[in-house]
């Protein structure tokens, strides 16, 4: 993890970019303290597996009955 100021950043952001590509996480600061991080793109996504939560999530058959009036 490399730490540059905003004006450093400016002037070698290409390079920065080719750093994060790499792998590196590279911290951007404002007055020494770290205000942005340059992490690479990651595309792959999980791929969602329909039902994998089944038999975890119980609706009562009564779920849609009217609400008990309350007393204020």
């Amino acid at each position: 993890m490399t730490q540059y100021n905003i004006h450093e950043a400016k002037t070698h952001f290409s390079h920065l970019i080719n750093r994060a590509v790499s792998g590196e996480e590279v911290i951007i600061a404002k007055a020494g303290k770290p205000i942005a991080r340059l992490i690479p793109y990651q595309t792959d996504t999980p791929t969602r597996v329909p039902g994998i939560e089944k038999g975890k999530i119980v609706i009562k058959p009564d779920f849609d009955s009217p609400l008990p009036e309350f007393d204020l």
